[in-house]
């Protein structure tokens, strides 16, 4: 017995809604949205040289971190990862939390703030919200070795 396109489409839809529903609960409404409508995903093509830094986590999760300056601010951040969903949401907030920061501030950055900013958030996946932190503060790292190394050459 053969099932109609209108009887799969309808399975389909149902399961659909499930993994909205679950991701909802997991995530809460702000994580839900940007887990649908992700930002800040992706290199940046303009970001500052020796800007970007990359973490694996003991999950398997990579997270890499991309910073332009304008100045002594973020003027553009951005992510990628090869992780999960859980993954993903920490660090397009991550990179969100980084826009218009100086270095200092971002050195101030927490994995708590990333949790509270995205506001519900799976306990056994925190560590998520630790790797996209530790991938920024290497891209910062990174970045301002580069200022002191043009610095001395000058």
């Amino acid at each position: 017995m053969s099932m109609t396109d209108k009887a799969f489409d309808a399975i389909v839809m149902q399961l659909q809604e499930q993994v909205f529903d679950d991701a909802r609960q997991a995530y809460g409404e702000k994580g839900f949205e940007r887990w649908r409508n992700p930002r800040f995903n992706g290199p940046l093509e303009d970001a500052d040289a020796d800007a970007s830094g990359g973490v694996l986590g003991g999950c398997g999760d990579t997270i890499n971190i991309y910073l332009k300056f304008n100045g002594e601010r973020v003027a553009k951040a951005s992510y990628t990862t090869d992780g999960c969903g859980s993954s993903a949401l920490c660090g397009s907030f991550t990179a969100e939390l980084a826009h218009g920061k100086n270095p200092e501030e971002l050195l101030e950055l927490t994995p708590e703030d990333v949790l509270n900013t995205i506001g519900t958030f799976p306990s056994e996946e925190t560590h998520c919200a630790t790797l996209a932190i530790s991938a920024l503060q290497e891209a910062l790292n990174n970045y301002m070795i580069s200022v002191v190394d043009r610095e001395r050459s000058r």
